[in-house]
């Protein structure tokens, strides 16, 4: 069976005698064509099933009202959150979406930036991939198209970047664990390259130091991949000590529960003597036993968020690269992990 060809906007002017500018103008509610007109062309359109090329259209107009999304790991749980939102809000404000994943790969992340130009797209959200070293090939595309980052941001990209309040965030957190008695607090964070990781041990740092509890270098423990079977082996590391922690904070809630599991095998009771809290609220938080005390992130507000803002960039465009950081609020969730009556 041959395949079928696409109706034109040309073959339906011809149906219908019309000149193919009036067939375009009638499916677009043009002011100037008429009600019978118009409402002949979209009958016939529905009928021969015609789907208009967007960015035959886009090319026209300069405008193809869709959106590129890069994010490092599209299966993340928190990354699935966010990408509700873009979703949802994009297609509130009659735009669509085309996502695509970095792999945390700078080179798969630059060439997705180049798609996304080829495309057309009239914008993109974008966060950075864990392995980016140099930024040129972002602000190479920003000089073109708005662009607005979320979540994984930089500071030397001049653009508006929406995330949440990650060092206050921790800072909660570790507040928490010293208001229940704790001292002894372990970090388990990302290299220094990561915004996220950077931000959550400044809010660690602070609560220490407020409180007056030594920082001791020992119980800071760094890793690229902070994946629960890392989390594992960190808590192993902590155990090992001859003065272990009696908390340990794990910038994401993967290796908050690879420490649950760590010392679920050396039968140490939770949270009496060591507390445990994460961050992201994953499902898998709910799951473990104990439940995992966690910060919650409020992904599909964070995607909402950055979608308002770049189709306002979009429809009202300014020459000046600025800056501008708009932080979402996230919440503490107490939980069994660090729950003492």
């Amino acid at each position: 069976m041959s395949k079928k060809q696409s109706v034109t906007l040309k073959e339906l002017a011809k149906e219908l005698q019309l000149s193919v500018s009036t067939v375009s103008r009638a499916l677009n509610d043009h002011p100037d064509i008429s009600e019978p007109t118009r409402k002949k062309v979209k009958q016939l359109a529905k009928r021969r099933h015609y789907t208009p090329n967007l960015f035959a259209k886009g090319f026209r107009s300069h405008r193809t009202h869709i959106l590129g999304v890069i994010v490092p790991n599209i299966s993340h749980y928190f990354t699935t959150t966010i990408l509700k939102g873009i979703l949802a809000q994009s297609e509130s404000l009659g735009y669509r979406v085309i996502i695509s994943e970095s792999r945390n790969d700078q080179q798969k992340q630059t060439e997705m930036l180049e798609t996304m130009i080829q495309f057309g797209v009239d914008g993109i959200l974008m966060a950075l991939a864990r392995k980016t070293k140099s930024v040129d090939s972002i602000l190479e595309i920003l000089e073109r198209i708005p662009l607005v980052m979320f979540d994984k941001v930089s500071d030397k990209i001049p653009c508006t970047q929406v995330v949440i309040n990650e060092e206050e965030a921790a800072y909660n957190a570790i507040e928490h664990l010293i208001n229940i008695g704790k001292n002894r607090i372990a970090i388990i964070k990302e290299t220094e390259r990561s915004f996220n990781s950077k931000k959550r041990f400044e809010g660690y740092l602070r609560a220490l130091k407020e409180h007056n509890i030594p920082i001791d270098k020992k119980i800071i423990l760094s890793t690229e991949d902070i994946s629960l079977e890392k989390g594992r082996m960190m808590a192993n590391i902590l155990l090992s000590l001859k003065k272990r922690p009696d908390a340990i904070f794990a910038i994401t809630d993967s290796a908050a529960i690879g420490v649950i599991k760590a010392l679920h095998k050396f039968k140490v009771t939770i949270p009496d003597e060591i507390a445990v809290v994460g961050f992201s609220n994953s499902n898998s938080s709910t799951i473990i036993s104990p439940a995992l005390s966690t910060v919650d992130q409020p992904g599909s507000k964070i995607g909402k968020t950055a979608v308002t803002y770049l189709i306002d960039e979009i429809e009202n465009p300014k020459e000046d690269l600025l800056t501008k950081t708009i932080e979402i609020k996230t919440n503490l969730i107490v939980r069994d992990s660090s729950f003492i009556p």
